[in-house]
């Protein structure tokens, strides 16, 4: 199956494939390390492992490089701030960066590729722009891309940049988005700053050049995909086409993808509006980092996300609907033979699924066939009209459900427990919600022999003891299912 998806250089819907029949090689724009990631940042990293989940899917093998952005100019003056070097500075974060995503279930990438790692492929990359007349040393030994050597400059953002002054310079990282001038290729030594000896001159790269070079030096001059985030559209996205085309004279790639941005209850995030969220304030919240990998994949990717509370109890609910109906039908006894409409209903909502998904990446029409025929077929166990069959052939559309969604399996404790540690090696104790530290209170052993107790009372028909366990239990967070093959507990 081909995957459909909105090219952003293009302006419409093309079809997604290898080059080469074989191999789809993609670069996405990874996070710069300077802190905590907040969950716009993950919303773009979340549709990007549903992009390469899908594809693994439908049998298409993926080479997926994702970079490290561990220098730029908010790193060093924080590390400068904090008496300690650039290394010891981001190495902290990059450590947070990827446990985040493992408690969000994102796969990594083939590569991971660190900015400081590669310094030498970004100056050779700036001296073949130099021999192309596109760059150029100041005074002060920077070095600078000259925008008018590019004249297919705002090809991908599609901006009219025809007004912009000829020689004008940009020596920061982040800048207005609107401003098109000469930007900083290699900017020279402060006194004081992290640096490198180099072929052009004592200094450090530039943010753009980073990607250019790591994306080349994994992929090749030209490949399939690259992805990032919308605001990453200009001017960097669009300085790494400059970049990399001025040398290569071909197109960096084929493909581009753009994750739109996420509003918290209506308004863009920030911290004066009092809404702006990491992942770990989440979790400290007491909201499940399953809930919130659906919530955040819950809209296509090229739609504005509006993040809500409700949304992520809402996500958490549809999450324990098909964790209980997976139990019902794996722990369940079933006769012998198929029901011929459920058959029919398993494929249609396979069918269904794929085709959404396939439809550029439409994560919402790819849940609603699947939740459809969990209804279904919980209708038909109810009634007797569901065999053996038939749950072999609905276990196939949940695996491939979950093989890109991936909320099935229960593995929240885990990204709660080491937030709750990191709240209290953090100082942030004060910030976990109360019932979280209540339910925290009970480890699974001691809720094992709890249970063990309580069924023991239960056989010496002690009900009276039995239901103050369950009682106790269900105020830390524990629920108790009783059904013919035992007992079954969860945490809320």
């Amino acid at each position: 199956m081909t995957l459909r998806l909105f090219n952003t250089l293009s302006g419409q819907v093309d079809e997604l494939v290898p080059a080469d029949g074989e191999e789809l090689r993609m670069y996405a724009c990874g996070p710069t390390v300077y802190d905590y990631g907040h969950i716009g940042n993950f919303r773009t990293f979340l549709e990007v492992d549903v992009l390469r989940r899908f594809l693994k899917l439908t049998g298409t093998r993926v080479r997926h490089v994702m970079n490290i952005t561990d220098v730029d100019d908010k790193i060093i003056r924080n590390a400068a701030a904090a008496g300690i070097s650039i290394g010891e500075y981001t190495t902290q974060y990059v450590d947070a960066f990827f446990e985040d995503l493992g408690s969000l279930g994102v796969e990594r990438p083939e590569i991971i590729a660190r900015a400081t790692d590669h310094i030498p492929r970004m100056v050779e990359l700036i001296q073949g722009l130099e021999a192309a007349g596109a760059a150029y040393k100041t005074d002060d030994g920077s070095w600078y891309f000259r925008l008018r050597s590019f004249p297919e400059y705002g090809k991908l953002s599609k901006k009219d940049l025809s007004g912009m002054e000829d020689g004008a310079r940009v020596d920061v990282d982040e800048y207005e988005k609107d401003s098109a001038r000469d930007f900083a290729l290699w900017k020279a030594a402060k006194p004081g700053e992290t640096a490198w000896e180099t072929a052009i001159g004592r200094g450090r790269p530039g943010w753009h050049i980073e990607c250019s070079a790591m994306s080349m030096e994994f992929l090749g001059e030209s490949f399939d995909l690259h992805a990032g985030g919308e605001d990453l559209m200009f001017p960097h996205h669009e300085n790494e086409i400059a970049q990399s085309e001025t040398v290569t004279h071909k197109p960096l790639a084929r493909h581009w993808m753009h994750v739109r941005f996420l509003l918290v209850d209506g308004k863009k995030m920030s911290k004066s509006e009092g809404n702006f969220f990491t992942l770990r304030d989440l979790l400290l919240k007491g909201y499940k980092a399953s809930a919130i990998r659906l919530a955040l994949i819950s809209v296509p990717y090229r739609h504005q996300l509006n993040f809500t509370f409700d949304g992520l109890v809402d996500a958490t609910a549809a999450i324990e609907r098909l964790r209980t109906f997976h139990q019902r039908l794996t722990g369940g006894t079933f006769a012998a033979g198929k029901n011929e409409a459920m058959q029919v209903a398993a494929h249609a909502a396979r069918a269904q699924y794929f085709d959404a998904l396939g439809n550029d990446l439409n994560t919402a029409e790819a849940r609603a066939p699947v939740f459809e025929l969990l209804r279904a077929a919980n209708t038909a166990m109810d009634q007797g009209r569901f065999f053996t069959g038939d749950r072999d052939t609905v276990l196939k559309v949940l695996a491939d459900f979950d093989a890109v969604f991936d909320v099935l399996e229960d593995r929240d404790s885990e990204p709660t427990r080491r937030a709750l540690e990191w709240a209290e090696q953090a100082g942030r104790i004060g910030d976990v919600a109360p019932e979280l530290l209540s339910r925290s209170a009970l480890s699974d052993e001691e809720i094992e022999n709890l249970v063990a107790e309580r069924t023991k009372a239960k056989k010496m028909r002690n009900f009276a003891s039995a239901d103050q366990i369950r009682n106790e239990l269900a105020e830390k967070g524990v629920i108790l299912e009783d059904s013919k093959d035992g007992v079954r507990w969860k945490r809320k």
